[in-house]
């Protein structure tokens, strides 16, 4: 029979396997709770035509000693992956681009490093959390289905607007709950539309591995992402809508259509033809940049439990390495005894 876990992780992105890998290091009993059919959140890879394609993130970067030496351990890591950048348009991240800042994607795809962090962990997938019970003395959470799973300390590694969803499912919450619910109330994430398109044997591939178009309202990053692999059997590329663009279009049945459309005004007739294509709504990409926190939330509970709260909104510069750096503080923080 399974021990029964010291903290439950709702969330398997890169996170919740930091915070969870930090605290099973410590030899807790940790574990994650994770809807979606594998771990890493945007760090997600497809297989289309069995060709390995990145549809959220594109490359990892980052600059903090720790977060680098994580990334090092995966194997078939391409350095300083995008080195050709064309455009001058906004990129999502801006200073992955600036000196000093490391850029690094994998041969095998970006969720190589979800899946490293994932190693030896206790990760339930197809597990959705759908409510929370935070006044006894082990916080529980509910599944889908009725399954019961509880803990001493609960973490949320979600997106904001999730976290606040499954805080509204607790009757009655307490005044430290309610505070947290009043934070995560202010907090938006954008949305970002993403279509893998896979073209025929032949097609010549661009002289660029990434592309920031600066004259569209509706692409904000296409990625070579062919160029990324060992001996591709197709050119891929990633069309990635702007965040105001994809809220607008996120409920439309013909957005990657109209993706081709302007893929095909801004490269040519041909990238409105893909032989195959893999299109993705990820309804929250990416916490707002204006909405950032300086760090992870752990509170008490009434009954003597406590909840904690990361991701990449609390940790300055967003993204994967403040996704990774926000679940390690609040790691820190457990096992240090903090609360509040």
């Amino acid at each position: 029979m399974d021990e029964a876990p010291e903290i439950l992780v709702v969330g398997a992105g890169v996170s919740g396997l930091a915070c969870a890998r930090e605290l099973a290091r410590a030899d807790w009993r940790v574990r994650l709770l994770e809807r979606a059919r594998g771990v890493g959140g945007r760090c997600a890879t497809r297989r289309v035509e069995g060709q390995p394609v990145d549809i959220g993130v594109a490359f990892l970067h980052g600059r903090d000693p720790g977060f680098l030496s994580a990334l090092d351990e995966v194997a078939g890591a391409r350095a300083q992956w995008p080195e050709e950048i064309r455009g001058t348009g906004r990129p999502c991240q801006p200073e992955a681009y600036q000196p000093g800042e490391r850029r690094l994607a994998f041969a095998d795809g970006v969720s190589a490093f979800p899946r490293h962090l994932a190693e030896g962990l206790d990760v339930r997938c197809e597990a959705p959390v759908e409510a929370l019970e935070l006044d006894g003395a082990r916080p529980r959470v509910r599944l889908e289905g009725g399954a019961q799973e509880e803990a001493p300390t609960v973490v949320l590694a979600v997106a904001p607007e999730q976290a606040q969803r499954l805080l509204a499912t607790a009757a009655s919450p307490p005044p430290a709950v309610a505070s947290v619910q009043a934070l995560l109330a202010m907090a938006r994430s954008d949305a970002s539309l993403s279509l893998a398109a896979l073209y025929p044997a032949g097609r010549p591939a661009p002289p660029w591995h990434v592309s920031h178009p600066e004259a569209s309202s509706v692409l904000q990053l296409v990625s070579h992402d062919s160029g990324k692999r060992t001996s591709p059997r197709h050119l891929a590329l990633v069309y990635q809508a702007h965040p105001r663009w994809s809220r607008e279009h996120l409920e439309d049945p013909d957005w990657p259509d109209l993706l081709l459309d302007e893929a095909a005004r801004l490269l040519g007739a041909w990238a409105r033809a893909p032989a195959h294509r893999h299109p993705h709504r990820w309804r929250y990409a990416r916490t707002a940049r204006s909405d950032e926190l300086a760090g992870p939330v752990l509170t008490r509970l009434p009954g003597g439990g406590r909840l904690g709260i990361c991701g990449d909104r609390f940790a300055r510069g967003g993204g994967v390495e403040a996704a990774w750096l926000s679940g390690r503080a609040l790691a820190g923080r457990i096992l240090a005894g903090e609360d509040g």
